[in-house]
């Protein structure tokens, strides 16, 4: 997408969700004793839910809820939150600093630290991040269950003493990433036998896997499909990866002490494996969305 298309793409999306606000709007409570908040998402399985966890949460503690749960892409979020058409959103901690300082990779492990630096970039916007959740959807390098069996794996620093007999499969960029191969010579000090070219965490490296020809492959963390296809994450024990916590992202004028409390206190009890149960309940079995949170929320005594 070129400059100018974006230049007048996302005010008219603005002005969509506006003219879509007022027309109808996606409720989830008639009334709020607490008052009225929009709650958003990007169109992805994974924010949907956040935002429907967050959006319940708050409902059942007397706030009214609007849902807008297909934003599009991140670019139409931070004009929507300034106008006001939402009030706030699921975010991942480095993902967001990325986005606000343009790429500056002020961005590390340290989730409290880039949380903090996060909110220093976003506090001109009128934004503000709240504590970042232990649930985080990074960059993660998975294997077969058999190779994990064949050289006890269950850590990136196992593959240390065979990484040189084996191939990792990634974007195109890999070889040169800090997140990547990059990385990991850096961090953990290995270097694979071979580094094929395929996709990051999509179809090709998938395929890749079934046919034999790579025996690492990167994934994302909370991909609800790795169970089924026999994959299994290998834990990142040197912290390569940024830390892509989850976080929820508000506009400063609804981040009030109760609203606070009651997302903290959700956020901390989410885990990366729930995420991506959940995500596999909605992405690959085709759940609802909401009825996948309202589930989280009960097995949690959320409503108790």
């Amino acid at each position: 997408m070129t400059l100018n298309h974006r230049r007048w793409l996302v005010p008219a999306l603005v002005l969509a969700i506006a003219l879509t606000a007022a027309a109808c709007g996606e409720t989830g409570a008639a009334a709020g004793s607490r008052g009225s908040l929009t709650v958003g998402a990007v169109d992805n399985a994974k924010s949907v839910l956040l935002a429907q966890i967050y959006g319940q949460a708050l409902a059942h503690d007397g706030y009214a809820i609007t849902y807008e749960l297909k934003l599009g892409n991140r670019d139409v979020v931070t004009p929507v939150l300034e106008a006001g058409l939402v009030d706030l959103y699921p975010g991942y901690a480095a993902t967001e600093l990325e986005y606000f300082n343009k790429g500056a990779k002020q961005a590390t492990s340290d989730a409290a630290a880039t949380t903090a630096k996060l909110n220093s970039a976003i506090q001109p916007f009128g934004l503000v991040a709240l504590k970042p959740s232990p649930a985080v959807d990074q960059y993660a390098f998975a294997v077969t269950k058999a190779t994990q069996t064949k050289y006890k794996l269950s850590k990136l620093s196992d593959l240390a003493a065979v990484v040189g007999g084996l191939t990792l499969g990634a974007g195109s960029d890999c070889g040169a990433a800090d997140y990547c191969a990059a990385g990991l010579k850096k961090t953990y000090g290995m270097s694979f036998r071979t580094v094929r070219s395929l996709d990051v965490d999509g179809p090709l490296t998938r395929a890749a896997f079934k046919d034999g020809s790579i025996d690492v492959g990167l994934v994302l963390s909370t991909d609800g499909d790795l169970d089924s296809l026999g994959l299994v994450v290998l834990a990142d024990d040197k912290h390569l990866e940024n830390a892509d916590n989850v976080v929820p992202i508000l506009r400063q004028a609804a981040a009030n002490p109760e609203v606070a409390r009651i997302l903290n206190a959700i956020d901390a009890k989410l885990t990366t494996a729930d995420v991506a149960t959940m995500n596999s309940q909605v992405a690959i079995q085709l759940q609802d969305a909401a009825a996948v949170a309202t589930a989280w929320l009960q097995q949690h005594n959320y409503w108790s």
